[in-house]
């Protein structure tokens, strides 16, 4: 089994990521929208035989400048079908080349929901893993609407018959950024974090084509934004990550509303798989029920291991 890092080119990489129905973690321009002076991203290529079997994104950074961590999120993505034993010595030999200065620590936090999983031997876990709601979008809108929790589909309803009009905004930082400044609000205003705000125009724009990377939508009424949604997209799959609604928009039901618009044009436009973006009952438990009322499966993963 051979590794090598930093020498695949993106063609590749993202023709493989589609392929394997990667998360946005594993996505290409995940990695390059994440770099600052203190960030890094490396990629590993796993060969064995002669082919590619497994590809591994490690977002990196020291602490203190004491101690330097990699960790591998949503990963790694397998090619090949692989044993138990397999995908535990690629973790392995993953830990141990992982090329940031030492002293150094490899986490993964990989696709896998049982904490059990022979491929994870030897690996101990440090956190337990986040939960969020998969939306399969390989089934019919028929499909889709009846998954919907009853309440959620009657709020659906109710936005259908008001006059609520969905509009899709250009992937320009003059049509979308007052959605980003509504986050930082939002954030500040209820103490949660994630992915720094300017990661988000960094990976629209990581790529030519913005219909490739992102899909935003607004709801109006009466000419005024009530609403608004915005939607990463990774290959085959794509992730909710903005959402901002005003009172008249909540009083609408807008974003029921928008959502099920966005799960129309991602299922148009070969979009197999919507990530809800995460869920915490705990600290936020209105956005939480929002989003297991939109009938997608509620997924928790394994956690985070050293």
């Amino acid at each position: 089994m051979q590794i090598i890092w930093n020498q695949i080119d993106q063609t590749k990489w993202d023709a493989a990521h589609a392929s394997a129905g990667g998360y946005l973690q594993q996505d290409w321009c995940y990695g390059t929208s994440l770099l600052t002076k203190a960030v890094s991203c490396h990629r590993a290529e796993v060969m064995q035989d002669g082919q590619t079997i497994a590809l591994a994104q490690f977002i990196c950074r020291r602490y203190g400048g004491i101690a330097g961590f990699a960790i591998c999120t949503r990963g790694p993505l397998w090619l090949k079908t692989l044993s138990a034993s397999e995908q535990a010595q690629v973790y392995r030999v993953l830990k141990r080349s992982v090329p940031i200065a030492r002293p150094r620590f490899a986490l993964f936090a990989p696709n896998i929901m049982a904490t059990d999983d022979a491929s994870l031997a030897g690996l101990v876990r440090v956190m337990t893993g986040h939960s969020t709601v998969l939306i399969d979008l390989q089934q019919s809108p028929e499909a889709l609407r009846a998954a919907m929790d009853g309440k959620w589909r009657n709020r659906l309803l109710a936005a259908e018959r008001a006059e609520i009009k969905i509009i899709r905004l250009a992937a320009e930082p003059a049509h979308y950024a007052w959605l980003l400044e509504e986050e930082r609000a939002q954030r500040e205003s209820k103490s949660f974090y994630g992915l720094p705000v300017k990661f988000v125009e960094n990976f629209i724009h990581a790529r030519s084509d913005t219909n490739k990377t992102t899909l935003i939508l607004q709801a109006e009424a009466q000419g005024e934004r009530i609403a608004a949604m915005l939607f990463l997209i990774h290959g085959s799959t794509a992730t909710y990550h903005v959402g901002w609604s005003n009172d008249a928009g909540r009083a609408a039901n807008a974003h029921n509303l928008l959502l099920w618009r966005a799960l129309i044009a991602l299922q148009q436009n070969g979009i197999a798989t919507l990530d809800m973006g995460g869920i915490n009952t705990r600290s936020l438990p209105g956005i939480s029920r929002f989003k297991i009322g939109s009938g997608g499966a509620v997924t928790t993963y394994a956690g985070t291991f050293v």
